[in-house]
C-alpha cells in the first residue's frame, strides 16, 4: 500500500430531508420520549443547554454521558460525548424548507488516533448517523419504527 497520509483530521458529515416541519424534527432529537423510538433506548432527560444527560443503548449494554453545549430551538443542537480516547462534538443543524419540510445535517468532529483508527471512527460515525436519520425519517413521515440502530449489531453476526 502506498504511504497514505491524512492532511487533516476527518469529520463526519451526513444529512437527510425529513418531510415534516422543523419544530417536529427538532423535538424528535431533544425529547427522549421520541428519540428512544428510533435511536437510543433510554435517556435521563430532555436536552437542555448546559445540562448533562445519560443515553443508554440497552441492547448493547452501552451507556454514555452527553453534555449539551448549545441549543437553539428549531435551528441547532451541539453536544459533547465520549469518543474513543477523548471527547467528540456532534452538531445538528435544522434548515426549514419552503414546503414545510426540514433538512437535518449532522457533523461529528474531534476524533483522535492514528490514520487507520481515525478512518474507522469516521466510518462508524457516518454509518451510525445515517441510520439514525433514516430511522427518524421513517418514524416521522410514515409512523414506522425500522429498528435500524437496534438491528445493526445482532448477536452472533458482528462485534461492535
Amino acid at each position: 500500500m502506498n504511504n497514505v497520509q491524512l492532511k487533516q483530521v476527518p469529520i463526519t458529515k451526513t444529512g437527510m430531508l425529513i418531510r415534516k416541519p422543523v419544530a417536529d424534527v427538532f423535538e424528535a432529537f431533544v425529547n427522549p420520549d421520541i428519540t428512544t423510538t428510533f435511536w437510543f433506548t433510554k435517556s435521563s432527560g430532555r436536552l437542555e443547554a448546559g445540562k448533562q444527560v445519560q443515553w443508554d443503548w440497552e441492547m448493547y449494554r452501552i451507556s454514555i454521558p452527553v453534555t449539551v453545549k448549545a441549543i437553539e430551538p428549531n435551528k441547532r443542537i451541539v453536544i459533547e460525548w465520549p469518543g474513543h480516547s477523548s471527547p467528540t462534538t456532534v452538531e445538528w443543524m435544522f434548515a426549514p424548507q419552503k414546503d414545510d419540510t426540514t433538512f437535518v445535517s449532522i457533523t461529528h468532529a474531534g476524533f483522535t488516533g492514528d490514520g487507520d483508527e481515525l478512518v474507522r471512527q469516521v466510518t462508524d460515525s457516518t454509518q451510525g448517523f445515517s441510520l439514525v436519520l433514516a430511522g427518524l425519517k421513517a418514524l416521522l413521515e410514515h409512523n414506522v419504527r425500522l429498528n435500524l440502530v437496534a438491528d445493526r449489531y445482532p448477536k452472533g453476526i458482528e462485534e461492535h
